[in-house]
């Protein structure tokens, strides 16, 4: 590449050269690979390169009923499966103006918190991995591995969910659901101190954040990031609360924000996060609603014809379900609004200018999943 500076002494020219970063294996953060411009250290340009997971889920939609659809979603931001599949279930009730049981929606909303707080826990180490810390990679898996046996106990599965269903969910949790929660949220409470002792008062991992991958509040709004991203870019916009759904409304929660803009900000935005999952679920768990768990639908659903849409928060942002019906008993069409598309929006704007290593801490506070972007 023709050099720019041929006005510096010879020693000081340097080249542009491209270092392509992944794909790697999906067991990292997905299969996602960035054609990394650099002058020496500086990054110069950043261009995301998708599609090494793509799977075709929005049209596979097109082929399968209403009840079945749903659990391909579990498959797109796996880490927050529980939450995936109740916005397609909340699509599908508003159109067929179903009443869900409040002993369902309780259900629902502990496990979407629980879901949060493993998918936080599980960037939380991932992240200090990326800057090069390992042991909290462990420890990471050692507490969301307490939230996959409660998972696992209630509803038979650990990562890819089949339990929330039109009308409620499958079945009922067990008498020992309200304990178990309750038991796991005494050592959780401990083990939060202990992230904050080893990594975020650390202040080497400080400096590796602060001042890094600075995302300004109004180019995190053109770029429609949601989420942590955006809240920790100053913007007031979780659906929980401003589009509450299967009972949000009734709890006291706070949504976390921050003026800070950078990837530090976007760090305690989400440490934060995972107390405020831990409060909501404490309310719920003590006043477990009686009553059915689900309210039975038809055996093949016909959503009447018309165009449905319901956006709902996951660990990464808005999720949003818009579904187009012509009457039949399969989806016209279906389109997911994912958060982590938006989100990687914002790393090559964020990183142009920095060094190769704030590439990594920029994308690790981002918490992008693939294959919620290659749909």
């Amino acid at each position: 590449m023709e050099n720019q500076n041929n006005n510096l002494p010879l020693e000081e020219l340097t080249e542009e050269f491209v270092v392509n970063i992944g794909p790697q294996h999906p067991s990292t953060h997905g299969v996602l690979r960035l054609q990394t411009t650099l002058d020496g250290e500086t990054i110069k340009d950043v261009v995301p390169v998708l599609g090494y997971i793509h799977r075709g889920i929005e049209k596979m939609t097109e082929s399968l009923g209403y009840k079945q659809f749903i659990y391909l979603t579990s498959r797109m931001d796996y880490l927050s499966a529980h939450i995936n599949n109740q916005a397609c279930s909340l699509v599908i009730e508003k159109g067929l103006q179903i009443e869900v049981p409040a002993r369902a929606k309780a259900i629902r909303i502990i496990l979407a918190e629980l879901q949060r707080l493993t998918s936080h826990e599980l960037w939380w180490g991932s992240t200090a991995m990326d800057l090069g810390a390992v042991t909290p990679f462990f420890l990471a898996f050692r507490d969301r591995e307490r939230i996959l046996e409660i998972f696992e106990g209630n509803t038979g599965n650990r990562l890819t969910m089949n339990y929330i269903t039109p009308g409620g969910v499958m079945f009922d949790v067990l008498p020992s659901f309200a304990k178990s929660i309750k038991d796991l949220f005494k050592i959780i409470k401990e083990y939060l101190k202990e992230y904050d002792t080893l990594i975020t008062g650390n202040i080497i991992f400080q400096h590796r954040l602060k001042g890094v991958g600075v995302l300004p509040k109004e180019l995190a709004i053109s770029l429609g990031c949601t989420g942590p991203v955006a809240r920790a870019s100053g913007i007031s916009c979780d659906v929980r609360k401003y589009y509450p759904y299967d009972g949000y409304e009734k709890l006291d929660f706070k949504e976390i924000t921050s003026d800070g803009c950078d990837s530090w900000a976007r760090y305690m935005v989400r440490m934060e996060e995972m107390k405020q999952s831990i409060h909501i679920v404490e309310q719920l768990i003590e006043n477990l609603p009686e009553g059915e768990f689900r309210t039975k639908a038809k055996g093949v659903i016909k959503l009447p014809v018309g165009e449905y849409y319901q956006r709902v928060e996951t660990a990464r942002g808005e999720l949003g379900v818009y579904i187009v019906s012509d009457g039949g008993s399969k989806p016209y069409r279906c389109k997911f609004r994912a958060a982590s598309f938006s989100n990687l929006g914002a790393l090559q704007p964020i990183t142009v200018g920095m060094k190769i290593g704030d590439l990594m801490a920029s994308m690790a506070t981002l918490d992008l999943v693939i294959p919620d972007i290659d749909r």
